[in-house]
């Protein structure tokens, strides 16, 4: 009987290990109806895909299926770049009206939460993320090597590790207990000084991180600070960016206010997250750098809304009013001075899973169905600098998503994803 029970629960372990390990790519052959391919404006119409392990080997008229490919039938789809979210807060518990939840939360329950997050936002049709940043710090690490290895289901995910910011600033868990009070892995980048800031990088980058958020202004979704307020000094900036360019690693800063915006531009930063409160002096600056903007213009929507309803402090609400309507301005004005603009949602403060729903507001103030596509394809990894995902070309990943209907006829068609590939595996 025991030798039955175990050859029974062998067999149930084999069976288990078998659906929880990862899919192996094989060569596919993939017939696109319509092919938006990430880098151009062209619409390809009897476009063939040819798929070898994970990546693509070859984009051509259709013709005589390859040896030992198997055809896939997408002639009825439009055929996209798996999409990426410069913006997400995967390795996290999500924003609420408790103040305390993160540190509630062990982190072994946050690295769980961050596996659900990233299997929602992988169905999605988002197939890369830049993490950036969580207050239980390298928890995005340890969920990026967790998917990489194929342990959960997820997308490519590069990581901040953790904020670096100044004590009690934008990137802190202010209010819940005093500060000096929080477990040391919610502090890991809270600096002081240039000196202290240089060694929070280089502390980070050396545990894992892909790259460095720096808090240059106060935030909406944080106790005791102003959105428009400089916090991390250009001292402090051309610190961290000095030793992160130096790397090889890039530098994003979170600046609201038209001062921090410009403090980090000129101290050489790589992008901007939110660039609410822009003025014209820093649009301009921007433009003259090179500098990228990821701005979050949906997710003010979902703060005032379920923010309200849920009872959100009263803080968080004010702040958030009073810059999504002049980050949306400032949104118009980027796009018509031709800065570049990635796709950032900030996904985590509303429900991960949701990412396509700020498409709707990028057409809405400004950009063309095509600009938006390509804000979170081909200049999304050109943003990261990332010459392997964001464009249907031989060489990148054989990351894809399809839908039936022409996403430059109704972007929001995005939000309803038929198939999603990853790495010439079929996730949906």
């Amino acid at each position: 009987m025991q030798h039955i029970r175990r050859r029974h629960l062998s067999a149930a372990f084999a069976a288990w290990l078998l659906a929880t390990s990862p899919a192996s790519a094989e060569s596919l052959y993939i017939e696109a109806g319509r092919l938006i391919d990430g880098v151009t404006d062209e619409v390809h119409i009897g476009q063939c895909i040819t798929v070898d392990d994970e990546r693509i080997a070859a984009v051509g008229p259709c013709e005589t299926l390859p040896d030992g490919a198997r055809r896939l039938d997408w002639s009825a789809f439009t055929v996209l770049p798996g999409l990426i979210d410069l913006h997400t807060h995967l390795a996290d518990l999500g924003q609420s009206a408790d103040l305390a939840a993160p540190i509630k939360a062990s982190p072994a329950e946050t690295a769980l939460v961050g596996a659900r997050n990233a299997r929602v936002t992988l169905a999605a049709g988002f197939t890369s993320v830049r993490d950036v940043g969580t207050y239980r710090g390298l928890t995005d690490v340890a969920l990026r090597n967790a998917i990489d290895r194929g342990d959960v289901p997820g997308p490519r995910m590069w990581v901040a590790g953790a904020y670096i910011t100044i004590p009690g600033g934008g990137g802190e868990l202010n209010g819940v207990v005093p500060n000096e009070q929080l477990p040391p892995d919610m502090r890991l980048g809270v600096a002081s000084t240039p000196e202290e800031a240089a060694k929070k990088a280089s502390f980070l980058l050396d545990r894992g991180a892909d790259f460095i958020k720096a808090i240059a202004t106060g935030a909406v979704l944080a106790i005791g600070t102003e959105p428009g307020a400089p916090e991390l000094t250009v001292d402090q900036l051309r610190a961290i960016v000095r030793i992160a360019h130096a790397r090889g690693k890039r530098v994003t800063a979170h600046a609201h206010g038209a001062e921090g915006i410009k403090n980090a531009i000129r101290a050489g930063v790589d992008s901007i997250e939110h660039a609410s409160l822009a003025d014209e002096e820093a649009l301009q600056l921007a433009k003259r750098h090179g500098t990228w903007l990821a701005m979050d213009i949906y997710n003010g929507t979902w703060i005032d809304d379920v923010g309200t309803k849920e009872g959100w402090p009263a803080e968080y609400l004010r702040k958030n009013r009073e810059t999504t309507d002049a980050q949306r301005a400032a949104f118009r004005r980027a796009v018509e001075l031709g800065i570049k603009i990635g796709y950032a949602t900030d996904a985590g403060v509303y429900p991960h899973g949701l990412n396509a729903r700020q498409f709707r507001n990028m057409v809405k103030y400004g950009m063309t169905p095509m600009q938006a596509i390509r804000s979170a394809t081909g200049h999304a990894a050109e943003e990261m600098g990332r010459g392997d995902i964001g464009a249907i070309v031989p060489g990148r990943y054989a990351d894809f998503i399809a839908v039936k209907a022409d996403p430059l006829a109704d972007i929001t068609v995005l939000e309803r994803i038929d198939h999603v590939m990853k790495g010439g595996v079929l996730v949906r």
